[in-house]
């Protein structure tokens, strides 16, 4: 379980950016650099969670067609959340750099889910 406390770290990581650095004010951030940086490291977050799932043990990413098929395998709604997680937090956020606060948010909730449901599954494999 040890990916999962480390896919719990990154994703608390981008939070604290958002909070501390990104300069919200209102439902908009300000400094574009720090929502980027934000949305690679929930991303991350994401990826970290499923490479232990998938016993993903080198280091390097696979691409991102390949956890699409490998969550299709084992659940739709978790290939939903991640297919959104990816479009906000990979490209609109880490990309893009949008600012919009109410977008990020959705985005580290999906995180959040993925990361949660990774767990569970861990826990049922274990027990």
């Amino acid at each position: 379980m040890k990916h999962i406390i480390e896919a719990h770290r990154y994703l608390d990581n981008a939070k604290e950016i958002l909070r501390d650095k990104a300069q919200k004010e209102d439902s908009r951030y300000h400094d574009r650099k720090y929502v980027r940086m934000a949305g690679h490291t929930a991303y991350l977050a994401i990826l970290v969670a499923l490479d232990g799932l998938f016993g993903i043990k080198k280091k390097g990413r696979k691409k991102v067609e390949w956890y699409q098929e490998q969550l299709a395998k084992l659940d739709k709604k978790m290939l939903n959340s991640f297919l959104n997680a990816y479009e906000i937090l990979h490209l609109g956020m880490g990309y893009d750099g949008d600012l919009s606060a109410v977008i990020a948010h959705e985005g580290l909730k999906e995180a959040e889910k993925i990361i949660n449901w990774v767990e569970t599954k861990q826990e049922l494999v274990s027990n």
